[in-house]
């Protein structure tokens, strides 16, 4: 277990974090629509070499989570991006769960699949250079939702993933997510990100997950997007850290935020908030998508001739949220931005 403890802690050294590259087809097609490129092997391929080749990418990002397509991906030169990742400092990871799927019996809710040949998927990601993995799961606060099946459905989910990444030497990030769709208040999200990190490691320790060999990846406890009623930074680290001290044990090294519906700066204003105040038994740290990537891929437009500057403005946004481990982000270092 040594070996994974000292890499669930490298993923959580100081002043660094985790980039979270491992859209799905869908979802990068959407995000490479925006900027009118067109998705295709190539495209992708083309943009995450970008991303991994920034200079200096090591000094904030820790670990970088690919998904199936990327991690079988080179550069032009013909080098594995998992080759330039360690090349750089940095950890590289592998998404595998296969997507949120209906609740059979459960309208409106969902239980994330993936088990099924999971360990021998385990062991070829492992072969082609993945030290860690992470599982996500999605809840969703509604008219009677979250039921407690659907949460019990993911949490024993993602409790059998662990242990098989555990088993064939893998980090293994748990990722359940309370949904910022909705109208809810900040307490109803308090209250169900509870109910959902009670069972997720009560599930986590009848499957005998070993929980220094892991990390933790979470929502922000925020008011639903559509609630009349929003929260400052300020409430939202108060009730975020007030649940994360009920619900998280010590044994946990690390707790990697998702991004979600942020925005780039509310992200990492956010995070900053948290760790201001200190003493916490786990360190607070990114596992931002959207939130990192966002300006370097407006700043690309799938343009060759400017992917020095989206370099730049991903480097800034890797700067800001390591400035955000330690408490010592302002919004006056954004003015730095490329």
């Amino acid at each position: 277990m040594s070996e994974m403890h000292e890499t669930a802690l490298a993923l959580v050294a100081p002043a660094k974090g985790i980039l979270a590259a491992d859209e799905s087809t869908g979802t990068i097609k959407k995000r490479f629509d925006s900027i009118g490129v067109e998705s295709t092997e190539e495209t992708r391929r083309r943009y995450r070499q970008m991303l991994f080749t920034t200079p200096g990418i090591g000094s904030h990002i820790s670990g970088v989570i690919l998904f199936d397509e990327t991690i079988r991906q080179s550069t032009d030169d013909g080098v594995s991006f998992t080759k330039v990742l360690e090349s750089a400092g940095v950890i590289p990871g592998i998404k595998v769960d296969t997507g949120a799927k209906p609740l059979a019996g459960f309208p409106g809710e969902t239980v994330s699949e993936g088990l099924d040949g999971l360990r021998e998927r385990l062991a070829e990601y492992a072969d082609l250079g993945a030290r860690f993995a992470k599982w996500r799961a999605t809840i969703l606060i509604g008219e009677g939702t979250p039921t407690p099946q659907a949460i019990d459905a993911n949490a024993h989910a993602m409790s059998r993933y662990a242990a098989l990444c555990q088993e064939a030497g893998l980090v293994p990030i748990v990722e359940p997510e309370v949904l910022m769709d909705g109208g809810h208040s900040i307490d109803a999200c308090e209250e169900v990100t509870g109910r959902t990190l009670a069972a997720t490691f009560a599930e986590l320790d009848d499957y005998r997950v070993d929980l220094p060999g892991t990390l933790l990846k979470v929502n922000m406890v925020v008011p639903g997007k559509k609630s009349p009623v929003q929260a400052n930074d300020e409430q939202i680290a108060d009730a975020t850290v007030r649940c994360l001290a009920v619900h998280v044990p010590p044994e946990v090294p690390g707790i990697v935020f998702l991004s979600g519906g942020m925005s780039d700066e509310e992200a990492t204003s956010r995070l900053n908030e948290m760790n201001r105040r200190g003493g916490f038994p786990w360190e607070l740290s990114f596992s931002y998508g959207r939130a990192l990537q966002q300006p370097s891929l407006k700043a690309w437009g799938g343009d060759d001739a400017k992917v020095e500057a989206a370099q730049r403005a991903l480097a800034h946004r890797a700067k800001m949220n390591g400035l955000a481990r330690s408490g010592d982000y302002s919004e006056e270092f954004e003015s730095s931005a490329a």
